[in-house]
């Protein structure tokens, strides 16, 4: 059955009911993730298993590049639309809210537990002699990385909204990372430049993850600078103000490290950094494969056409779906951007991802299995017109060459 035939039994449903409903709360997942790793560690020492329970505080990456692509692929594709006349009551039902709120306390909790594992000397309530070693600290680094590249996710959720603690709640969401200049540039910059050139954070045709990540971290950060100084000019202010909301976002980072750093000790800033680098790193790899290849048309005057479902690539798996709150429905948010993630709708006429999120993402890091899994899938999206593509300037003319056309 097709997603538009689901909308439309959906639509035709006297009361209809939201399986995910009770669902959303595995969102909580990876802000408790540590917490978890902690008591599987506990049992594996109790239990004599000495050499797995250092593996444990590797839950992150194993969630994300394990445990997520193996359920996608177990449960499937999600398949449920809200039918239009449950809209509004949806919208409204604060329950979903609260699922998104509650992330929030859990990851300040887990934050400030990691930086006690960093820094313990004693451990032997765990079953551990002294503290953790490298690799285990290193493994809770990337652990709680993983919970501050979902906060991103977050984050996103809670900065589009137009309610003031909203967006406050979304900036605090985005200081563990310290990328709080994306609560500026997603909304005013990628919103309005997304599937185009000029966007630092739609990746081109050809164009390798690991080029783009630097490309989208130095040009959105300049981005939003940019947009802020122009907002505040307006106003007849400098960009050095504390109604910079790039630079208050940014203070609320460098309290929570100052904080961190007071309470457990200047240990905790190197596994600071790390979880950080490693947090945003998941949210560009995800930007990455979002937009890939697509372009949005120049109209006759000289404007890009409006953003529609064909400038975002989707996936509708519901594991990932729960766990990244409907991001995956990305064209629907991209036409709906206030649009709250409980009705966002898998949308006809946007181009599929072969997997989901998190099966994409481990792709993307090898750009040779990346360009043979995706290129093919970018040119049948354009029905095999080259030109139609975002294809990466300085490879252009090769590119271009290779489909047999003349630049």
């Amino acid at each position: 059955m097709t997603t538009s035939e689901m909308g439309s039994r959906d639509a035709v449903t006297p009361q209809w009911r939201d399986r995910k409903r009770y669902l959303w709360l595995f969102g909580l997942v990876a802000p408790t993730a540590l917490g978890l790793a902690a008591a599987l560690v506990w049992i594996c020492h109790r239990l004599g298993w000495h050499q797995l329970a250092p593996v444990w505080w590797w839950i992150g990456p194993l969630l994300v590049y394990v445990l997520l692509p193996l359920l996608d692929r177990f449960f499937g594709p999600d398949g449920q639309n809200p039918p239009e006349e449950v809209m509004r009551q949806l919208e409204h039902d604060r329950y979903y809210r609260y699922c998104v709120y509650a992330f929030i306390p859990f990851q300040l909790v887990s934050l400030g537990f990691a930086a006690y594992l960093w820094t313990a000397t004693d451990l032997s309530w765990l079953g551990i002699d002294g503290g953790l070693g490298l690799w285990s600290k290193i493994g809770v680094a990337l652990s709680i990385g993983v919970m501050g590249g979902v906060g991103i996710n977050t984050a996103h959720e809670l900065g589009h909204k137009k309610d003031e603690l909203e967006r406050w709640l979304s900036k605090i969401t985005l200081a563990q990372t310290g990328y709080g200049h994306f609560y500026i540039e997603h909304n005013r910059g990628h919103h309005v430049r997304v599937a185009t050139p000029e966007d630092p954070a739609s990746a081109r045709f050809a164009e390798s993850f690991w080029s783009f990540l630097p490309r989208s971290v130095f040009g959105s950060l300049r981005s939003a600078w940019t947009l802020e100084r122009t907002r505040l000019g307006r106003m007849n202010s400098g960009p050095w103000t504390p109604r910079n909301d790039v630079l208050n976002a940014w203070a609320m980072t460098v309290v929570l490290w100052s904080a961190l750093a007071v309470v457990f000790g200047p240990g905790v800033l190197p596994f600071l950094l790390i979880q950080a680098v490693y947090g945003f790193s998941l949210l560009e790899t995800v930007n990455y494969l979002e937009h890939y290849g697509l372009l949005r048309r120049r109209t006759e005057s000289g404007r890009y056409e409006r953003c529609t479902p064909e400038h975002s690539w989707n996936s509708d798996h519901i594991v990932t779906n729960i766990f990244l709150y409907h991001l995956q429905r990305h064209s629907d948010h991209h036409a709906n951007p206030t649009r709250r993630y409980q009705t966002l709708r898998s949308m006809d006429g946007a181009p599929e991802l072969p997997g989901g999120y998190a099966s994409m993402i481990t792709l993307a890091y090898f750009p040779p299995l990346w360009r043979r899994v995706m290129d093919h899938r970018v040119l049948a999206h354009y029905r095999g017109d080259i030109t139609r593509v975002n294809i990466q300037p300085g490879k252009r003319e090769r590119v271009l060459a290779r489909y047999g056309v003349a630049s």
